[in-house]
C-alpha cells in the first residue's frame, strides 16, 4: 500500500478512484508521563513521551488509513492530510486523524 500527501504518484497512473477514507486514533494520555512531560517543560528539552505517543497515534491512524483502501480494493492513498487535537478533560486524550483518497494505480 502506498501512502502519500502528493495529490499523484510519480511514475504510476491512477486508474480508479475508490473514495475518501479517514483513519483515526485516540490515545489517553498516562498521569505519570504528564506529571515528567511538565517537569521537562520547565526544565527544558523535549518530551520524548510525549513525541513517542505522537508517533505511535500517527502510525494507528495510517494504518487503520491503510486497511481502509485495502477494504476498498485500492493498492495506494494520495492526498493525505495528518490533523492533531488534544480532546477530553483538562486536554487529556489525544487525537490523531489521516485522511485522503483510496486509488489503483499502476
Amino acid at each position: 500500500m502506498e501512502l502519500t500527501t502528493t495529490p499523484t504518484i510519480e511514475g504510476k497512473r491512477i486508474t480508479r478512484y475508490c473514495g475518501v477514507i479517514a483513519g483515526e486514533a485516540i490515545l489517553g494520555a498516562n498521569l505519570f508521563k504528564d506529571l515528567f512531560a511538565g517537569i521537562r517543560d520547565l526544565v527544558g528539552g523535549r518530551s520524548a513521551t510525549y513525541e513517542k505517543e505522537l508517533q505511535r497515534a500517527r502510525t494507528i491512524a495510517l494504518d487503520e488509513l491503510a486497511e481502509r483502501a485495502r477494504e476498498l480494493g485500492a493498492n495506494a492513498v494520495v492526498g493525505i492530510d495528518l490533523d492533531y487535537e488534544v480532546l477530553g478533560q483538562a486536554n487529556g486524550m489525544l487525537m490523531v486523524s489521516a485522511s485522503g483518497t483510496a486509488v489503483v494505480v499502476q
